[in-house]
């Protein structure tokens, strides 16, 4: 049962990368824990919040308000919208979502998009961390071309998705996401083409065995 993490700045063909990987291994595929639409609302909201103590509580609060109410959000396979109920508070968020992680990995192996996989999961045995990056304009260019936006807008949503998942990793880790020592693999998908990046991801995690 493989095991892959995959931690992808936005514009860098994550969403595809991962179910592509996730096919070719015969194994699931599980997205994001903060959505790109919560990502992009609150990236700034969340970042500052973060910042100040006082404030934390206030922002987590309407990150993972929102995060929980989106129908792409599961826990082991089970939508947690329930019409009219509060919210879950973001420790408990957090810690469902490393015991989905923990327990699918376990159980059926996984390919894993986000979630802070390669901090969560470092400790699996042969798991494979990934890392997708590539320079920002870089990523500006393919996201505006791939969703036709401007530049602008594309910079903009990308900057905000940036600091919502920069900082879920780093207030509940305290760790960098960008730390290339935490991954055995980090590849330039705005580069090397989407197939390739899959091929290069299949082969590591087959020679892991």
């Amino acid at each position: 049962m493989r095991v892959v993490t995959i931690s992808a700045t936005y514009g860098t063909a994550g969403s595809q990368i991962g179910p592509a990987v996730a096919e070719r291994l015969g194994v699931p595929f599980v997205d994001r824990a903060i959505p790109s639409a919560v990502a992009e609302e609150l990236g700034c909201t969340l970042e500052e919040a973060l910042a100040h103590d006082d404030r934390a509580e206030h922002g987590l609060a309407r990150l993972f308000s929102g995060a929980v109410r989106l129908p792409t959000v599961t826990f082991g396979g089970v939508d947690m919208y329930v019409p009219g109920a509060m919210p879950l508070a973001p420790e408990e968020f957090v810690r469902r979502t490393e015991r989905m992680l923990t327990e699918t990995a376990r159980n059926q192996g996984g390919v894993f998009l986000g979630r802070a996989g390669a901090v969560v999961l470092a400790d699996h045995p042969g798991a494979l961390h990934v890392r997708l990056d590539a320079p920002l304009q870089r990523r500006v260019k393919q996201t505006a071309t791939l969703g036709e936006l401007s530049e602008r807008e594309a910079r903009r949503i990308i900057e905000d998705n940036d600091r919502a998942r920069n900082a879920y990793v780093r207030h509940f880790y305290r760790a960098d996401p960008a730390d290339p020592c935490r991954y055995h693999l980090v590849l330039d998908s705005t580069t090397i083409p989407v197939p390739a990046c899959v091929e290069l991801i299949v082969l590591a995690a087959e020679a892991l065995d």
